[in-house]
Parts: structure tokens; sequence; C-alpha cells
């Protein structure tokens, strides 16, 4: 066949595939023909094999898990992320309101500075202001022998506040309020997690260099309502019985305390502005106050004694409460017994604003201003935070006693580090799932946990034992924090958020 036979013949072949284009884009609407060969297949965007493609899915909106998700939506390099929030609570789908003229809800939590700058730089904060809450500056901690105790003041650290406690529905929802006010890409899916399918291999790769469709590195969600996702990391922040934990088959280490904590909201006759723990023979009570002349109450107890405390008559409950925060099961510590030549004396660099102030006792409860709720304590840490594509967050990585009111604050400070590590993978283009940068969040939140864990675990055992040296130890402890100012400034910003320990640095 001759060169000009083979021109004809290419043509004719380029005239016949014009004719189909057209033919084509008649059936389509394309109006450039010569275009449609070099148009890739549409593709909606977020999209996979028609399932839903999201960077970051995080199961359970509860404070902890919408925590992380406002605090990306408000972090420069994060706020572009899409983000699944996972969770069959209908408050999230529903615009629920908060009336001020409710009485207070006795689900609460002591939030520290820390978590208050936390929820400041977020935005949060000021949804927490336009509703009942109480900032408290003193702290007074006392046993039932009489022995010893130990009063906190905010200025001995030149702070305004130690903390302040919120009911958690106003947490949950300055949150929510928060992520509503932005353009932050999120889904929120009212279901439940069925199953999780993480893959096998760090990264998919064809042969010829280049990478596989998004499913391919991504893990896959399954909802119980037949819906399906994948993301790039999947966050459980779904509590201490963390169905995501368990999926991914983490091992947890923990045990279950021989206590019951009732909860509920008390009245008083005159406003309430300290915090006020006493630790009772079966486990400590705490009187937390939560503004209007309204505190609340935390009581752990053995598990029979809970049953029988609930079951009494409101009259009865409030005596027995009362009781337990006056003198009951002991006497008064006296004020100042170290004081004149005591043995802390020598120790003392200088004093503290709280250093000369005397026992106080707690305002009268004169009504139950709640039902009261009971539940069982526990101690729980999972052996892993992070695997590929998996992230454990709040209650379900950890659980704690109550007895300090730190467990939400360590979620809340899950949430922050996560977030950040986050961020830190976003600026230099890292993939935000791979288990090298997960290992951030876990080496230093990992650390900070089982610190303050093993300091609340060790307060309960050492608190739940009458044994009179032993309540000896107890009461030059409460002294030597009350009298030892250095000490006591330690503790306090220890427990206000500060990551340095209290005895060491």
């Amino acid at each position: 066949m001759n060169r000009l036979s083979v021109s004809r013949r290419i043509v004719s072949n380029i005239h016949g595939f014009r004719s189909v284009q057209r033919t084509l884009c008649s059936d389509t609407g394309v109006k450039n023909p010569d275009l449609v060969s070099e148009k890739k297949p549409l593709e909606k965007p977020g999209l996979t094999d028609d399932i839903p493609q999201y960077d970051i899915a995080i199961v359970g909106g509860g404070m902890v898990g919408m925590a992380l998700a406002c605090s990306l939506a408000t972090m420069p390099l994060t706020k572009q992320l899409s983000v699944a929030i996972i969770d069959s609570n209908p408050a999230l789908m529903n615009n629920f309101h908060i009336k001020k003229e409710d009485p207070p809800d006795p689900r609460v939590s002591t939030v520290t500075p820390a978590t208050i700058s936390f929820f400041k730089d977020m935005g949060a904060w000021e949804f927490v202001q336009q509703h009942r809450h109480a900032y408290f500056d003193k702290m007074q901690v006392w046993d039932y022998t009489g022995l010893g105790y130990t009063r906190y003041n905010a200025r001995d650290v030149d702070a305004d506040v130690l903390g302040c406690v919120v009911e958690n529905k106003v947490l949950h929802k300055s949150l929510l309020s928060c992520i509503q006010n932005t353009d932050f890409q999120k889904t929120i899916h009212s279901s439940r997690l069925s199953s999780i399918t993480f893959p096998a291999m760090s990264s998919v790769t064809s042969s010829s260099g280049t990478s596989s469709s998004a499913s391919g590195s991504s893990a896959k969600l399954e909802l119980d309502n037949g819906n399906s996702m994948y993301a790039k990391l999947v966050v459980g922040a779904d509590g201490s019985k963390s169905s995501v934990r368990e999926l991914a088959r983490i091992q947890t280490t923990g045990w279950k305390y021989s206590q019951s904590a009732i909860i509920c909201t008390v009245e008083h006759a005159v406003e309430n502005f300290c915090a006020w723990q006493r630790f009772l023979p079966n486990g400590p009570i705490a009187l937390l106050p939560i503004g209007e002349k309204f505190s609340n109450i935390v009581w752990s107890m053995d598990p029979k004694e809970a049953v029988d405390r609930n079951s009494m008559s409101e009259d009865d409950f409030v005596n027995a409460v009362n009781l337990a925060l006056d003198d009951g099961y002991g006497p008064h510590p006296r004020s100042k017994s170290f004081e004149g030549g005591n043995v802390f004396s020598w120790l003392k660099a200088d004093s503290t604003s709280s250093t000369h102030e005397g026992f106080e006792v707690p305002p009268k409860v004169t009504k139950l201003a709640s039902h009261r709720m009971a539940f069982p304590l526990s101690l729980m840490h999972a052996n892993s935070y992070a695997s590929k594509r998996l992230a454990l967050i709040g209650d379900a990585a950890h659980t704690v006693h109550p007895l300090a009111g730190q467990g939400v604050n360590m979620g809340f400070a899950d949430a922050l580090c996560l977030s950040k590590v986050i961020a830190e993978g976003v600026a230099v283009g890292s993939d935000i799932g791979e288990i090298t940068l997960l290992q951030r969040y876990e080496s230093e939140r990992k650390a900070a946990n089982i610190t303050m864990m093993a300091i609340l675990d060790g307060f309960q055992k050492a608190y739940s034992i009458d044994f009179m040296p032993i309540n000896v130890l107890r009461a030059l402890a409460f002294n030597g924090a009350q009298y030892i100012s250095p000490l006591k400034r330690k503790i306090i910003s220890y427990a206000s958020g500060n990551k340095l320990l209290p005895l060491f640095t």
C-alpha cells in the first residue's frame, strides 16, 4: 500500500471517528466534540464508588468528639478538611435550646483553666458564659479523721480562678454552636457504627506508580442504617464502651473499684463559691458550686450503700449529705494545728494566701434540686491510642475515678493534642492517617494520662484504708500541702492543666 493510500485511510478513519463523536455529543449535550476524547468521566467530589469519602470520621459526638471537630474547624490548617461525625444522639440533629430557668442538670464537669483556654481559643466559651456556670477560686480538702486539711486559693498562683463547674449539656451545646457558626465541611450521621475495615497496606500503588483510588488507602466504615463511608482517619470518641476500640481489637488494662458514685444537684440558702471535698471511710464526697445557690454532689461509696442512699427519702438524703460534709464520721480539723514551731516550718520558703486560712464548714444543703443518679466506678486504659488510620481520645482511651474531676479535662487535652498533630501533618503534606504521624499524639498524651491516672488511683487507694499509721501519713500529706508553699503552688499548677509534675520540677 502506497503512502497516498495510507493517508487517505487515516483521513477516512478520522472523519469516521468525528462522526461518532458528533453522534455521542448530540446525545450528551456536549458542544465541542473535539474535547470529548480528552474529558475524563465526571466524578462527584468526595465520592468513591458512590460511597462518601471523608478526611476524618469522628465516631462519637459527645463533648470530647465535638471538641475535636470544633478545634479542627477553627484551625487555619485543618478547617478545609471534610469531617463526618457519627452519633445516634438526636441532640446533634435537633437544634435544642437550653432554658436558663431550667434547674441544673446533675451531670456536670469541673473544667480546669487549661480547658477554659482551649474553649476560648475555639470561640466556644462565649456560649458557656451566657448560661449557668460557676467559677471558683477556693477549694478545701480534708478527711474524716480531723487530723488535717488543705485549703487552696487561686491567689496562691496569681490566678483568678481554680476552675469552673459547667453542666455537660452547656459544654456540649457550646461546641455544637461553635461548629455551626463556621463553614466547616462536616456531615452528621445519626447512626451507629457497625464495622470498620482498615487497609492492609500503608499505601496502594498501581504498576504505573500512581496511587489507586481513595478507598484503597482509607478505612471503610459501615453504619447500622446500611450506609457506608471511607475516611483517611477514624477517631474513636465513643466513650468507655467504645465500639471503635473493640472493632480495632485494642486491648485495655484496668479494674473496677469497689465503689459507686451518686450525683445530684442540691440547693443552699446562700450561694456557694468554693469547691469542697471530704474523704470518708467509704469514699470521697464533693460539693461543687454550679451557680444561683445550687451545688453539685459527687459522692463515692460502697455499691450497697449507694443503693440504700439512692432509695432514701429526699429529707433523709439531705440530712445524710449535711452530716457527711460536717462532723459526721469524725471531728472537724483544728485550724493551724501545726502553727508555732510546726514540723513543716523549716521547709517554708515563703507564705501563700491560703497558708493561714482556717478550716471552714461548707454551706448547709437545704433541699434536692434534681433526681439522683448512680453509676459504678472503674479505671481503664487502652494499651494503644493509635494505629494506622485510627486514634482514640477521651473515655475511649481512658477512664478514671471522679475524685479530682480530671476525666473530661484529660479528654479535652486529647482532642487539642490530636488536632495539633493533624495540623502538623497537613502543613507538611503528610497522610493524616499514617501511624508515624499519629504516634506523636500517642506518645504525648499517653505519658500525661498515665501519670494523672497513677496519681488519682493512688489517692483512691490511700483514702480507702482506715488504719492509724496510714491516717497519720495522710494527715502529714494534708498539712504538708497546706503549709509548704512551693509544694502547694506546684499542686495547683498541675491540677490546673500544667504538664509539670508537682513533686519533681
